[in-house]
């Protein structure tokens, strides 16, 4: 049993302190991997995929989000083996990280 003294929202859905970007799992992965984004502030936000030779291969978010604990997940199924990169941009904000797959 939980006794929540004031905003019981705020218990329900913690805001994080800071935007962070979780390291992709799996990875390596064959064909979903899954991503945690941590946003301290509602806003527009924008998740796309690039190749090696910068082409957009996939826009897993692009529209407005709560601030909150997000997972995105992307299903690689349509592209081929190799190394990608997810960009996030939040505000402000950009993280970037490297993802391998492997068929």
């Amino acid at each position: 049993m939980t006794i929540v003294v004031g905003n019981v929202n705020s218990f329900l859905n913690p805001v994080p302190e800071n935007f962070a970007l979780s390291s992709a799992y799996p990875n390596p992965f064959n064909p979903t991997t899954s991503l945690n984004l941590d946003l301290n502030q509602d806003g527009f936000v924008s998740v796309k995929v690039y190749n090696v030779v910068g082409q957009v291969v996939a826009e897993l978010v692009n529209g407005h989000m709560n601030a909150g604990y997000h997972t995105i997940q992307w299903n690689a199924g349509n592209v081929s083996s190799g190394m990608y990169l997810v960009q996030v941009e939040a505000g402000d904000n950009i993280a970037a990280q490297k993802l391998m797959l492997l068929k």
